[in-house]
Formats: C-alpha cells, structure tokens, sequence
C-alpha cells in the first residue's frame, strides 16, 4: 500500500513513517508549509511555535527524518488555506468574544484535509493518509469509529473530534497503540533524534492577541451586578476562568466570569461564580452516529487538559445539543470545543455557545 505520511519534523510522525515503511508499505513524506512570506503577522511573530516563520526549522527536520528512512518527500504549501480558515476563525472568535481552539479547526481543515487534498491535485498518489497522532481509528458495523489511545497521557482524540467518514476512512494512525516511552525508544534506537528532542510545540508561544492586529480599546471591568472596578485595554486579552493580570483589588480574589464583546466589558466575580453544569453547543461533528435524536448519557471533556465528567446531553435541534453535568465544571469557556465520550469510543462534539 502506499501510504502519505504527515511529517512534522518531530519524534511521533518519524516514528509513524518508520513503522508503516517497516511493514511493507510504500511511505511517501509530506510536510505542510503554513508561513507564507510577506505574511502581515511578520513584524509580530517572532517565537518558535507551530504557526510562526521558524517553520523552517521543522521542514528540514522532516526532510532530514525522510532522507533516513529512505522515502520519497513533497513539501505542500497550505499557507492560503490556514490563513483563510484557521486564521480568521482565531481572529472572528476573538473579537467576538470568544476563546477558539485553532488546532481543532487545523486538523479537521488543514492537516486532515487541505494536506492530502493539495497532494492529489499535484499528482501525488497514495491510497491512505497517516500521521502521528495518538488516537485510533477502528470499523465497526460500516461505521469508522475514533477511539481514545492506548496511552491515556497522550490521547489526542479531542483535537480530532471533527473529522467525517470519508477523512476516517482513509487514515491510518500507528501510535494509537504504542505508549510514548515506546516511540521515544524507536527514536533513539534508529538514530532519528538525538535525547535531547522535545515535543511538539503549541499553536503559538507568545500573546496570543499578537495575531489579532487589533489596537488597545479601553473598555470597562466590572462585576455581574455591573459596578465598575476597573478598566481594560481589550477584552480579547482575557479569558473565562482567569484570574491574574486583572490589575484589580478586591478582598476577595476575582474571576473572569464573562465577556460582553458588544458593550466592550471583562465581567468578572468570586470564583463559585465561575462554576455552571449546563452549557449549549453548536458546530456539532458527529462521529460514532449521523447524528442526536434524543439525551444520551456520555462523558465529556471541555478543555484538552480536563478529565471527562458525566453529562446528559440532550438534542435541541439538527445543529445545538444542551450539555448537563453531573456536576458544576469552572470556567466553561464559550468558543472552546467540548467532546463526548462513551468508554473508549468519541462520539462526537461540538463549540460551546
């Protein structure tokens, strides 16, 4: 079989390229170029992170890492595409209020799907597409089901919760089974990276209102009964549940509780005032079924880093579910995914409201 690899340049894809060319399979490597020179962001961006003009670095690497392995190697650019979904969606969610999660929208649009879809209109032919994320992919009953990883630390099914039937059958994903210290070992054992080699960086390193090219606007910080107790210079710099940099004094600590986008506000309270147990959700990705036709008992996750808790979520409509915890959850954040989860298997997910 010849199988389109996703290439990084860090330890997990190699790794995944290594594995699938050990088995038999014929490894075409590919690397998506995101940066685009001339990009605006320039003059802002200047850390080392995923989206950022070092990207330079990880090209290399991946074309070092294919040299290896001895497989042929494509670098795609998928600049225009990043820039017109991830970007703006980053930006629009911002100014609206909202705190967006730009990897999820990444894999479901870019890596997953501008990636192979430009490698087919240049000619590059492969009957699977693999990369190096610790997830994994099973068919059951003619349905291709996302299933969480053998290694629970690595799991990295929320950031994939929006991927369809037709990106799930045609993705192969070596490291669902594996636990990290395997992969690392494969990496020193072949001589791909050296132990030094970290993980694989964030979206982006510095403030993330970098990339909103948005000057200051004074607005004001204020309580939930809307007494004012301070001023702000941007509510997209804040973030439901935080509690530093508010640069304002109360007895007791403060919270963001809310952004009032149109009225330019931070709503902030005590910090019980930041727990709630139900939400709304749209956007809605259904995996293991077409789609909700009543409440159904799951398990949730409403940040990548959070356990999943007990909800029942119930159908509103084809495109809004309303999700009740079990118990009340701190700072769920509007703009952020939420993904459902029974046992093993994601059901599916959506943006919280």
């Amino acid at each position: 079989m010849r199988i389109l690899v996703g290439l990084s340049g860090g330890i997990d894809s190699a790794i995944a390229a290594l594995l699938l060319k050990n088995m038999g399979h014929e490894v075409v490597g590919a690397t998506m170029s995101i940066w685009r020179d001339g990009n605006p962001l320039a003059k802002v961006v200047k850390r080392e992170a995923c989206f950022g003009p070092n990207e330079e670095k990880d090209i290399e690497e991946a074309r070092r890492i294919s040299h290896l392995l001895g497989i042929e190697y494509h670098l795609l650019d998928c600049a225009q595409e990043y820039e017109a979904i991830v970007l703006e969606n980053f930006k629009s969610e911002y100014l609206a209020g909202r705190t967006p999660n730009p990897c999820v929208w990444c894999n479901s649009f870019i890596k997953f799907g501008a990636l192979p879809k430009i490698a087919r209109e240049q000619g590059i032919a492969f009957d699977k597409f693999a990369t190096g994320h610790y997830a994994r992919v099973v068919e059951e009953g003619g349905r291709f089901l996302l299933k969480t990883a053998a290694d629970n630390h690595k799991d990295q099914t929320y950031f994939l919760y929006r991927l369809n039937q037709e990106q799930l059958s045609q993705l192969i994903l070596p490291l669902g089974e594996m636990e990290k210290s395997e992969v690392r070992r494969l990496t020193l054992e072949h001589n791909l990276f050296g132990e030094e080699k970290g993980e694989s960086q964030d979206f982006y390193s510095g403030d993330y209102s970098d990339l909103l090219l948005t000057p200051p606007q004074s607005g004001e910080i204020v309580t939930q009964e809307g007494k004012v107790v301070g001023t702000h210079k941007g509510y997209w710099n804040y973030t439901i549940g935080q509690r530093r940099g508010l640069g304002v004094a109360s007895e007791r600590p403060l919270y963001v509780v809310a952004l009032d986008a149109h009225n330019n506000r931070v709503i902030v309270g005590n910090m019980e005032e930041t727990f709630k147990d139900a939400f709304k959700a749209d956007q809605l990705n259904w995996i293991a079924f077409e789609s909700l036709k009543e409440p159904i008992e799951a398990s949730a996750k409403i940040r990548s880093t959070s356990q999943a808790r007990s909800v029942l979520i119930s159908p509103l409509s084809t495109s809004e579910v309303e999700v009740k915890f079990a118990e009340p959850q701190m700072a769920i954040t509007p703009g952020q995914s939420v993904v459902f989860y029974q046992d093993d298997v994601v059901l599916g997910g959506g943006v919280i409201c």
